[in-house]
């Protein structure tokens, strides 16, 4: 199953260490494409993400073809996340990796499955690779400044069986 992935859920797993939840969820490899590699290790050297990301051989970067429909979705996305989206399509993905609100608004009208980083830590606990749930959410919130909806909390929460 091929797998796309943006920034965001890259920097977030690795700021809470859990960067290899990835490559135990998907074992055949995440694609990336070169803005999202640029974004993650080349301008975010020293940062959440940089090294864990440079030195994971399962990430793959795949340039893209499309450069005309990377920068029409570049007029409401940044690169990274213009960028995996056409990679997505382009690869006929089974998942692209995206937080960010309007990200995954696009996605879907591009007909693309999307896994954010609060889904992984889900699989993760119902997969029994992590210990709790809450736990994470709380780390992701403080080391990786994680913003999360109070409601998404809660419904993640649910989704496990860990309510408050």
């Amino acid at each position: 199953m091929k797998v796309v992935s943006n920034s965001s859920v890259l920097i977030s797993l690795s700021a809470i260490g859990q960067l290899d939840l990835l490559h135990k969820e998907f074992p055949e490899g995440v694609l990336i494409p070169r803005a999202v590699w640029q974004e993650v290790v080349a301008t975010g050297q020293g940062r959440s993400g940089a090294r864990q990301v440079a030195s994971a051989s399962w990430i793959q970067i795949v340039e893209i073809s499309d450069s005309n429909l990377a920068a029409m979705l570049r007029a409401d996305l940044d690169a990274g996340e213009a960028e995996a989206l056409v990679l997505a399509r382009e690869q006929q993905a089974a998942t692209v990796l995206l937080d960010e609100k309007d990200a995954r608004k696009v996605a879907r009208k591009l007909g693309l499955s999307v896994l954010g980083t609060v889904g992984i830590l889900i699989w993760a606990k119902r997969a029994g690779q992590i210990a709790d749930l809450r736990s994470q959410l709380g780390v992701l919130q403080q080391e990786g400044k994680f913003r999360l909806s109070k409601a998404l909390y809660l419904e993640a929460l649910k989704t496990v069986g860990e309510q408050e």
